[in-house]
């Protein structure tokens, strides 16, 4: 049996390797023909919308999609360097058939990938995506004519983006000072502008891609650069965004390392005490630490697990309707704001929690086995019942 191309997030591997130019047409191609072939493109001219990362392969492969699309007789619009969130929300909001996306997230430089998403940004399914792989090098009727595609840039991509991101936080970031590595990735401009338009003081490092550095010691695989930066500016966080911008890791002010796990925890409280926790449960996979799932129950919150996969979390979150789910990578999906992981709105709502409450501090005393909980915020009471509930789960967690 032949191995499949589609892997658990598109087809993925060393550019112009095995995932040549030819490659990247004829999936392009096959993915236009299964769609129209199963009536997506019925009664309207189709249209797909395009968007990558900062590796320099990234060039060579767009020309490869988009002529691959526009021989199908697809429109084409370009949004050029992005990240993957961003191009599954302009897939929605922009009313396209195909969204495309070629990244290999927070794999090395040489590698890339091909990301197809259907229309609303969602990823195709795996039934899909086998239909696509059979149609590969197959014989086809051409359009000819006024009927084969036209390619044009969508200019204001970044900017629509940002401004999706701040609608989702009803809470200034002003006073907060925040440090975000982008990895030299998809999220160089756009991440940081987000944070420093929804009020927050931003220190971005590693926004400077050449094409070539992609993840090169930096961003969610790499946090020691993270960690010194937010100790050395004094901020009140960091965040890393990995190559293509869809999860975040976290250090709080002191460089400690805040995982996925703890993030998912932090940001299920808050869900949960504004009532937007859909039936009192998050969606995580089997990786996500013992500690985590007993905090949950603690909270009085459920937790389905799923296979390990964003795509396993994402299909389980639409199944049943849930708002929130997770991996311990970092990927965080908000099912009212995102189809996808997105690092960027994470660090967002993460942020928003803290203006909302005050700052938080959980910090191990240095001589005496204890860890203090300490909580600001505008009324004690507030401050007591955000203690409590902190208190618990740090018990919960230390009794492991």
């Amino acid at each position: 049996m032949a191995q499949r191309l589609f892997g658990t997030d598109g087809v993925r591997g060393l550019a112009n390797g095995p995932l040549t130019a030819e490659l990247a047409l004829d999936l392009s191609v096959a993915a236009a023909r299964v769609l129209a072939d199963r009536g997506e493109f019925k009664g309207h001219r189709p249209l797909a919308v395009v968007g990558r990362d900062t590796r320099i392969s990234g060039q060579f492969l767009e020309h490869a999609v988009v002529a691959g699309l526009a021989s199908a007789g697809v429109d084409v619009l370009l949004l050029g360097v992005l990240p993957t969130p961003a191009v599954a929300f302009l897939t929605g909001s922009l009313g396209a058939d195909l969204g495309v996306m070629l990244s290999a997230s927070h794999n090395p430089m040489p590698d890339n990938g091909i990301k197809f998403l259907a229309r609303g940004g969602v990823k195709l399914d795996d039934v899909i995506e086998a239909e696509i792989e059979r149609h590969l090098h197959e014989e086809w009727h051409r359009p000819t004519g006024g009927d084969v595609g036209r390619v044009s840039e969508h200019v204001t991509a970044v900017d629509e983006y940002v401004a999706h991101l701040d609608s989702t936080i009803s809470h200034s970031l002003e006073g907060l000072t925040v440090v975000l590595d982008c990895a030299e990735g998809a999220a160089y401009e756009a991440g940081p502008r987000a944070l420093r338009e929804a009020g927050a003081t931003v220190i971005p490092i590693h926004t400077s891609p050449d094409g070539l550095n992609i993840n090169d010691g930096c961003g969610s695989t790499h946090l020691e650069p993270l960690r010194a930066a937010v100790v050395a500016h004094g901020a009140d966080a960091g965040f890393a965004l990995d190559g293509d911008a869809d999860r975040c890791l976290a250090v709080d002010h002191e460089g400690n390392v805040i995982d996925g796990d703890q993030i998912l925890a932090i940001l299920a409280l808050a869900l949960a005490e504004s009532g937007h926790l859909v039936k009192n449960t998050v969606v995580a996979t089997v990786m996500s630490n013992l500690g985590f799932v007993q905090a949950m129950k603690a909270a009085g919150l459920g937790v389905r697990q799923t296979k390990v996969g964003d795509r396993y979390v994402l299909e389980a979150m639409r199944v049943s309707g849930y708002s929130l789910g997770g991996e311990q990578s970092g990927h965080v999906i908000f099912s009212e704001h995102a189809t996808t992981g997105d690092g960027t709105l994470t660090a967002l709502q993460l942020l928003a929690r803290v203006a909302a409450t005050g700052r938080v501090l959980l910090r191990p005393s240095g001589t005496e086995p204890v860890v203090r909980v300490m909580v600001e915020a505008p009324e004690k009471a507030q401050a007591d019942v955000v203690a409590a509930r902190l208190a618990d789960v740090v018990r919960t967690h230390l009794a492991l």
